[in-house]
């Protein structure tokens, strides 16, 4: 909540002067009833024909005023409850991009979808409405409360006498509904999740004939959605009625002792009228006390939920006294690197050393740690033990933006968003068009760029949906090269993105990246994407157990040499038989 002070001082201004509108608009109601007191007295029973046109055309300003008012409270009340939650949901996804990947680990996407979306909307909508419209309703029954003790206090106390009745009912109904809406809350996380999932692997769901198994787990998160808001509406149904029959009950005994005051020449029957219009006044407020309670409920969740977000540990920008850093050659250190994940080390005692301008090479099987390394290297994730050294400076004093603008990463994982050829390559970047085309070409990318329907302004499906593996990894190596290009990355790493390319685009790829002088990290399962580098290191279970040249490697006629027996040991064969 003191979060939330903050969006609420920014915009003060529009709530006041929303809640000034509804008062003012609200006091002008209360005349109405006294004017039909009037209309029913003076005009109707004494027949005063000359006041009619003075009362109507007061009742027509009121009316017309209120009309005018409640636009502006309307307009103050959405564009302030708009702003807090437009301030609160970029402040929201700026800290998100903040947090590092052991957040994301644990964390689905469909739960952060509905925390930006349904939990900010949930706190709009109390401020853009529920706030002025309970503050609204508080005065409505305090104004109208004052105005029928001053008509006749002892109907007033009598017909009070059932409002606590009302207001318990209302409580009851708001406790009830509050649990029922946090379970709704976290279904609705389920169910977006499971469509989120299907709609994004549409593709892998249709190549396994899995469409009646994923409906039926649809179907499934919907039943239970269904059956949640089944038990709302049953809790609903078994307390209006009551709460109407309440309100009735309230009225209707507001009239009938009325009534006996007025045969009793105690009351006029136009203060009856009159009173029976303030009873009214009364009586909604705390019938809807209910509803508002529960919608103030609903977002004082959703913001613990939203704080919760808040509360993250976000990346630190650097650890110990800061390193300014006027450039970067290319030069990575790993000192006896260790890094656990879940208790159990991942990496064990990483040693390597890349001079600028070389190539280090790693292979290893799946789950090795080679991934690990160069999260560790972008500083994703922190080391456990040891160091990472980038021309000599521990990168956890550089600030992040320049450590992350210094290393071009392709990962593993191809993704590309759903926008234009040219933004996916930009990436936010200013970059000119000969800069765009120099790293298509040397990703092997600027022919099917160009044979597209838009060229460089198709838009790209979600996630490159529409193009090949191999044209999504040439585009991802391209956004890469472009970075190099404009000499903000010094480091390149290419994390087994050649996986889906021909044995002919990966060698054109590999003489292209032979003009750039840079440092290149490469992950490869391919003996031919690593052959050439510097310096070859092979993984097994998070340790280095072979490290060297190509040849070097070969000669040892260990884990290396059984991967390359596996590609190429049919061929090596031949080539050693005699003619």
């Amino acid at each position: 909540m003191k979060r939330l002070k903050k969006y609420i001082r920014h915009n003060l201004h529009f709530f006041i002067s929303a809640i000034f509108c509804a008062i003012l608009a609200l006091s002008l109601d209360m005349f109405n009833p006294k004017i039909v007191e009037l209309i029913v007295d003076r005009v109707i029973i004494k027949n005063n024909m000359e006041l009619l046109p003075r009362l109507l055309l007061f009742m027509t300003l009121i009316t017309f005023s209120r009309v005018i008012l409640g636009y502006f409270k309307e307009y103050f009340m959405d564009l302030g409850g708009s702003r807090l939650a437009y301030e609160l949901r970029v402040d929201l996804f700026e800290h998100l991009q903040k947090l590092p990947f052991s957040f994301f680990d644990g964390i689905n996407t469909g739960e952060l979808m509905s925390r930006i979306k349904e939990d900010i909307d949930n706190v709009w909508f109390t401020f853009g409405f529920g706030l002025v419209f309970f503050i609204e309703q508080l005065f409505y029954f305090l104004i109208a409360s004052v105005i029928l003790f001053s008509i006749n206090w002892k109907l007033t106390l009598i017909v009070l006498t059932l409002i606590p009745f009302i207001g318990y009912i209302a409580y009851k109904l708001e406790r009830e509904n509050d649990e029922v809406y946090g379970e709704i809350s976290d279904q609705g996380v389920r169910l977006n999740t499971t469509a989120q999932e299907d709609i994004a692997g549409i593709r892998v769901v249709k190549s396994f004939g899995r469409e009646k198994y994923e409906i039926e787990r649809f179907f499934e998160e919907n039943k239970k959605n269904f059956e949640l808001n089944v038990k709302q509406a049953k809790i609903f149904a078994k307390y209006f009625p009551w709460m109407d029959f309440l309100t009735n009950i309230s009225i209707a005994l507001a009239i009938t002792l009325g009534g006996l005051w007025v045969i009793g020449d105690k009351m006029s029957v136009g203060t009856l009228v009159a009173y029976s219009g303030y009873v009214s006044m009364i009586v909604w407020p705390v019938r809807l006390g209910g509803w508002i309670v529960n919608m103030l409920a609903q977002c004082v969740a959703s913001l613990k939920k939203i704080e919760r977000l808040f509360r993250e540990r976000p990346e630190k920008d650097f650890i110990g006294e800061r390193i300014e850093v006027k450039g970067i050659r290319g030069e990575v250190l790993f000192k006896n690197v260790s890094f656990k994940y879940k208790d159990e080390y991942v990496l064990k005692n990483i040693t390597f050393h890349i001079k600028p301008g070389k190539t280090l090479a790693i292979m290893g099987l799946t789950g090795s740690g080679k991934t690990t390394i160069v999260n560790l290297l972008g500083r994703f994730y922190e080391p456990w033990e040891g160091e990472i050294l980038i021309d000599g400076m521990d990168i956890r004093k550089i600030d992040l933006k320049t450590l992350r603008e210094n290393i071009a990463y392709v990962p593993q994982d191809v993704f590309l968003f759903s926008d234009t050829v040219r933004e996916n390559i930009k990436l936010g970047k200013e970059l000119d068009e000969k800069i765009i085309e120099k790293a298509l070409k040397d990703a092997k990318a600027l022919q099917f760029v160009r044979n597209l329907p838009e060229g460089l302004e198709t838009i790209i499906g979600e996630r490159g949906l529409g193009l090949s593996g191999g044209q999504k990894q040439r585009l991802t190596i391209a956004r890469a090269l472009a970075r190099v290009l404009i000499g903000s990355a010094k480091i390149l790493v290419l994390d087994d993105v050649t996986s889906a390319l021909d044995m002919e685009t990966e060698l054109y790829i590999q003489k292209a990246l032979e003009e750039y002088n840079l440092t290149k990290i490469i992950i490869a399962h391919r003996v031919s994407a690593v052959k050439n580098a510097d310096e070859i290191i092979v993984l097994e279970k998070g340790e280095i157990v072979e490290r060297g040249t190509h040849e070097e490697l070969l000669s040892l006629k260990g884990r290396y040499y059984e991967t390359y027996q596996e590609q190429y040991g049919k061929y090596v064969f031949m080539e050693e038989e005699p003619v």
